[in-house]
């Protein structure tokens, strides 16, 4: 009996030997066929990964990145084209400097690859699983280039809008209509540009929206900032009142005389006066008046009224009817007084004068 109890327990540890000789072979050959699959995870970008759309997934990283040139760097040769009506511009990519880092963008994608685990990647590349994620493309360009661009494009299209105005002649006043601008919508355009550019397969051309700038003055609004207007035709001798640029009135007057001739120009009412005094200019034709003040009166030439303009120069009445229709003052413009009394009552300071 005692030999038979013997020979059971050097065959219980013949089996536990073999249990962990069997147990360590299986070990080994795991961690050899891990190491094995995680070789190959190493040497190859996981099933699943991108860059920028364009799947890498399975290559090495020599084939990646030949595939990334391949796929990225010839749609991001493409120009720029903008459209506007029928003409065009252009940015190429060289003076884009649109340029990829296909190098980093590979070590990415391995990156992305090898970051779990050893079990992970070797589970992984024994199972076919993957790795699903996009990367972004890293592509850089000159932002100053397409900013230039813009401005090309504005340069050529921006047209300032033009208030409506008048023109004064001495047959009366023309109106010159106003005139609608237009303006590149240029901050769209460069965004719309600037979000393309460095993406492979995104659109390379792009239409120049405008958008119409008004003028501050419209033809419409034209009438109302002229509530009255004067135009002196100094060889008719007449003086024409306008109201919201419809002639309304004419009136007969005098001017100056040779060598004291009205200042022709565009003035503005500048003062108004009932009964005024006569300031004398300091000038020779004066005499012993020169630098005096003549209150109203006989004496006083300036009758009823005076509406100034050019500083010293005026319209006023005159008791002299007869000079009326002919070159006799000293510079001023003469009217009957019931006249200048009926001209003074419908203008205001500010209204435009224009001696022709």
């Amino acid at each position: 009996m005692a030999v038979s109890s013997s020979g059971d327990h050097f065959a219980v540890r013949s089996r536990s030997f073999i249990a962990i000789a069997l147990l360590f072979a299986v070990v080994g050959g795991v961690i050899a066929a891990v190491g094995v699959f995680d070789a190959r995870a190493k040497d190859h970008i996981a099933k699943g990964v991108r860059v920028a759309g364009v799947d890498v997934g399975g290559l090495t990283p020599a084939q990646a990145r030949a595939k990334v040139e391949h796929s990225l760097l010839t749609p991001l040769g493409a120009p720029i084209v903008v459209h506007h009506d029928r003409s065009t511009w252009q940015l190429p990519a060289e003076k884009a400097r649109i340029s990829a880092n296909v190098s980093a963008m590979v070590d990415a994608a391995m990156d992305a690859s090898t970051r779990d685990s050893i079990l992970a990647r070797a589970w992984r590349e024994a199972t076919g699983g993957r790795v699903d994620t996009n990367l972004r493309a890293r592509v850089s360009f000159d932002r100053g280039a397409v900013r230039g661009l813009v401005s090309r494009i504005e340069r050529a299209i921006n047209r300032q809008p033009k208030d409506a105005t008048v023109d004064f002649s001495s047959d009366g006043i023309q109106k010159v209509a106003s005139k609608t601008g237009l303006a590149v919508r240029a901050q769209q355009l460069e965004d719309q540009i600037m979000h393309a550019i460095a993406l492979p397969g995104a659109p390379r051309q792009f239409v120049a929206h405008t958008r119409k700038v008004e003028p501050k003055v419209t033809s419409s609004q034209l009438e109302n900032r002229y509530p009255a207007a004067i135009i002196v035709d100094r060889k008719a001798f007449r003086l024409m009142l306008f109201k919201n640029l419809k002639l309304v009135k004419t009136y007969p007057v005098a001017i100056g005389r040779q060598g004291l001739e009205t200042p022709a120009g565009l003035y503005d009412v500048q003062s108004k006066q009932v009964n005024p005094s006569w300031h004398v200019p300091n000038s020779d034709w004066a005499g012993d008046l020169a630098g005096r003040v003549i209150p109203p009166g006989p004496e006083d030439p300036l009758k009823a009224r005076w509406i100034g303009f050019n500083g010293g120069a005026g319209i006023h009445g005159t008791d002299d009817d007869g000079s009326i229709g002919s070159a006799a003052s000293h510079g001023c413009v003469r009217m009957h007084i019931p006249d200048v009394i009926d001209l003074y009552k419908q203008v205001d300071v500010g209204n435009p004068v224009y001696i022709a």
